[in-house]
């Protein structure tokens, strides 16, 4: 059950945020609806590819 939450978490983490952003992107440069939109689909980008490699179904990868 806690990893459940922790991965629903960072689904929703990724999409508020870059809805935050988004919102805030477009009431700096009167862009509306445009930045909401963009930085939300990125924010639910990000929350995927966090939440696989939460899951481990893509490996974290160590640059060296």
């Amino acid at each position: 059950m806690a990893r459940g939450f922790r991965l629903s978490s960072e689904l929703i983490a990724g999409v508020v945020v870059g809805a935050l952003i988004g919102w805030g992107v477009d009431r700096l440069l009167s862009t509306s609806p445009w930045g909401l939109i963009v930085f939300f689909l990125l924010g639910f980008a990000a929350g995927v590819i966090n939440v696989m490699r939460s899951a481990g179904v893509i490996p974290e990868q160590n640059d060296r």
